[in-house]
């Protein structure tokens, strides 16, 4: 199912919020408040604002006109961040890292440790008590809370970003005081929460192995000297690329389960929309927000709500083979595809407030977690190989038989 933007209904006066009689009733499902949302009307000649003060107050998600791929992307990944991430591939100007930076309040609350070591609950129930130090083993026994409820965070890695802030350095404050130390790093403070990364395809090679091996492993080690220290990174990567910029390395390509084609808005009626919004945006942020705030409450407890609910989400054995055919029909080497396609399909069903994968699901997300996967010239190298394979063969039997 994908997200249409519907047409807009009549233009309502400043202040107003027009809304469908659906989202008064409350949305059927998360897909159909952002349909809903997405399509109203909006005018927004508001009066000018400077309240004096730097804030933070990221243009509206349900705000944005069109791009419905890109939306349910962004909000899978946010319901479920084993699927892998999202990459953002489009020309500039069509809203990417907009988009991504507009997700702040949307995003939902994971447990946070409450430990230096960074033990949490789930530590115990996988590996047992002594998965977690000494001091949580006596909380945890105790019945004393290991973790609190905090929201996720939007963690941005700048283009311009060095080794040492990346993965982290020697306190040099510390060490003034000669207490040798390790400070975090990018990746250190990105642990359960979304690491953005706009102009991905333009990082140094080295960062982006750094970047790789934290994705993979879920935690990293610095070493500085005789000292040493280990943190987790087990984050959403979120990465946005200009293709006219240069290509984004196949292993870090690799790494992003879900892919979106970012296209300029086609429809003069909908530029204009998205004109007027981006306008009302600029003049008065706060009023152009308080539009859209209802809505984005209702969003982010549905989002909240999926998250909860995926655990429970199950994939039948006959989705999976189906899935599995349509891999191997596209003739994709990387298991990556599985994880991407099926969580992403686990994902969607939650948003739909099911709690069973169905045929449309993976009809709806393949073209999001299989594109981009197929290597033209690892299919010549193994065409190449195989024709060798066969040579090789055939001398054995001559010389051996």
């Amino acid at each position: 199912m994908s997200l249409p933007v519907e047409e807009s209904p009549p233009q309502v006066s400043a202040g107003e919020l027009s809304q469908p009689e659906e989202i008064r009733g409350g949305p059927r499902s998360l897909r159909e408040l952002i349909d809903l949302v997405s399509g109203r009307g909006f005018q927004g000649r508001f009066p000018a604002e400077d309240a004096g003060l730097l804030e933070q107050m990221p243009f509206p998600f349900l705000a944005l006109v069109g791009q419905p791929e890109m939306k349910l992307a962004l909000i899978l990944v946010l319901i479920n961040p084993a699927l892998g991430g999202v990459l953002l591939i489009g020309p500039r100007g069509t809203g990417k890292t907009t988009a991504v930076r507009s997700l702040v309040d949307l995003l939902p609350e994971v447990p946070r440790s409450l430990c230096h070591y960074g033990c949490l609950p789930e530590d115990v129930e996988s590996g047992g008590i002594d998965a977690v130090c000494p001091d949580c083993a006596r909380k945890y026994a105790e019945g004393e809370p290991l973790a609190r409820l905090a929201n996720v965070n939007l963690i941005e890695l700048p283009l311009n970003a060095r080794m040492e802030d990346v993965v982290g350095g020697l306190d040099e404050r510390a060490a003034a005081s000669d207490r040798a130390r390790i400070r975090r790093g990018i990746l250190a403070q990105a642990d359960r929460n979304l690491l953005y990364i706009d102009e991905v395809n333009l990082l140094d090679d080295e960062i982006v192995d750094a970047i790789l091996d934290a994705a993979a492993q879920g935690r990293y080690t610095v070493r500085r000297g005789p000292i040493s220290a280990t943190y987790r990174a087990r984050f959403s990567l979120i990465g946005s690329m200009n293709p006219e910029e240069g290509h984004l390395r196949s292993q870090i390509m690799d790494r992003f389960g879900l892919r979106v084609l970012v296209r300029g808005l086609d429809e003069p009626d909908k530029r204009l929309e998205a004109y007027r919004r981006v306008q009302a945006y600029q003049v008065n942020p706060r009023r152009t927000i308080a539009e859209f705030q209802e809505e984005t409450a209702l969003l982010r407890a549905e989002i909240q709500a999926a998250r909860d609910a995926l655990p429970d989400v199950v994939l039948p054995e006959e989705i999976a083979q189906q899935g599995l055919e349509i891999i191997q029909q596209m003739k994709i080497d990387s298991l990556r595809a599985e994880i991407s396609l099926f969580e992403a399909a686990r994902a969607y069903a939650a948003a739909d407030a099911r709690a069973q994968v169905v045929s449309e699901d993976l009809k709806e997300i393949a073209p999001l977690a299989l594109r981009g996967r197929r290597s033209s010239f690892m299919v010549e190298f193994l065409n190449h190989q195989q024709t060798e394979e066969a040579e090789i063969q055939a001398v054995l039997e001559r010389v051996l038989h």
